[in-house]
């Protein structure tokens, strides 16, 4: 019961942390915050931090190991069952879209924190790490690697730098307008854009 206890107030306390964190980025910028503001806000003491966190980067990594993690997991799981969809079906079934559904519902979930990350506010390292990511999906992913270099019309690192930009673009737009459509809506947008093209998302193609 102890350590129930003890695991339960180590949850809130990490929380309490995470959530100043967010609240200060979008009140000042991560680059002003200091591990004072962050022990304030949290309504902790500054040893409290210390025994959870080197310092505030450390802070920063970890909140963005996290939300990497929970990407990955979501798209190792998922992307295979979509890459069947896409190779075996003339028209991709909706098994083709589900790792997109699944990923805008996480970043709902997570929506305060990613939106303090991709802000200009926060780490501009972040959409660096989250390209890197995508190149480990596409290119890397062993089981799950999706391209096979061989077979590119364009340069794989500048493939990934349009998908990866343009991905974190419309995020972003979703994020700053208070993710007022659905997951299954924007995984619906974010399909059209990506496996037709800006010039047919325009209507300026049938």
């Amino acid at each position: 019961m102890d350590e129930l206890y003890t695991d339960l107030r180590v949850i809130r306390t990490k929380e309490a942390i995470r959530n100043a964190l967010v609240e200060l980025i979008e009140a000042k910028g991560f680059e002003a915050i200091t591990v004072k503001d962050i022990a304030a806000k949290a309504r902790i003491n500054r040893g409290t931090f210390y025994a959870h966190y080197v310092d505030k980067n450390d802070l920063m990594n970890k909140c963005q190991e996290s939300i990497l993690n929970g990407m990955r997991s979501i798209v190792t799981k998922k992307i295979p069952v979509a890459i069947e969809s896409f190779t075996m079906n003339e028209t991709p079934d909706f098994n083709a879209f589900t790792p997109a559904i699944s990923i805008f519902e996480y970043l709902y979930d997570n929506r305060e924190l990613m939106g303090a990350l991709l802000g200009t506010r926060g780490d501009v390292t972040f959409q660096t790490k989250l390209k890197s990511l995508m190149w480990k999906i596409l290119f890397e992913g062993n089981e799950i690697s999706t391209f096979n270099k061989e077979n590119l019309l364009v340069p794989g690192e500048y493939l990934v730098s349009y998908i990866a930009s343009a991905h974190i673009g419309v995020i972003q737009q979703w994020l700053d307008g208070g993710s007022q459509e659905s997951p299954l809506e924007m995984a619906r947008i974010l399909s059209t854009i990506t496996l037709n093209g800006p010039i047919y998302a325009a209507g300026l193609k049938k």
